[in-house]
């Protein structure tokens, strides 16, 4: 019994949970802003993959691990992720887990992941000083800025944990004015993610 109970409660809350992003218009939200960034999505799959097709991409990025000092890999590798973040983590986990002290690594690049991130949000914070950006945003977008305002934090977990570019999810955050000390905390969680894919990687090694 009260395990069915138990389920009941869970139920409950998952539909009042689903009531809520219902009622705010959070489905509507996610589904128009994948509509609009589809386009540029297909646009960026399209070119990553016919520049892939002549010129091997993820070699090269092995390659310059290989061929640049440990500080040139790890500049890179911030550049990377405060710049749209596109280039996987990954490959530069797996260039940490060959080092004499890969976890020592493996905690620089976490940081500096999670440091490229909270840039990228001041840069977000920048566009909208824009004259044309700031106009557009105030008017046209004014209504979607509040609903992205509410779901801020859900959007900087996404991009913290997931296998999305998280340097995006913060100039999001930074266009839409989601509190700097909201996306502190959210972003940490990038922590996590580099500790979980050391495990995993170090291990494969």
């Amino acid at each position: 019994m009260k395990q069915k109970s138990k389920q009941k409660t869970a139920k409950s809350r998952l539909q009042l949970l689903h009531q809520y992003y219902n009622y705010t218009g959070f489905y509507t939200f996610v589904w128009q802003a994948i509509k609009k960034a589809l386009p540029y999505i297909i646009v960026a799959i399209i070119a990553i993959y016919t520049l892939n097709h002549f010129f091997n991409i993820e070699t090269a990025l092995i390659r310059l691990t290989e061929i640049l000092p440990s500080y040139g890999v790890l500049s890179f590798f911030f550049v990377s992720e405060t710049l749209l973040g596109l280039i996987p983590p990954e490959i530069f986990i797996a260039w940490a887990g060959k080092m004499y002290s890969p976890w020592f690594y493996l905690s620089i690049l976490a940081v500096l992941s999670y440091g490229g991130g909270l840039v990228s949000y001041w840069m977000g914070r920048s566009i909208t000083k824009m004259p044309s950006v700031h106009n557009y945003l105030e008017v046209k977008m004014e209504k979607q800025l509040k609903n992205s305002k509410k779901w801020g934090g859900f959007l900087i977990v996404v991009g913290a944990l997931l296998p999305l570019p998280f340097s995006i999810a913060c100039i999001a955050a930074g266009i839409i004015k989601f509190p700097f000390k909201n996306v502190v905390v959210y972003g940490s969680l990038r922590l996590l993610r580099f500790a979980i894919y050391g495990l995993i990687i170090f291990n494969v090694l």
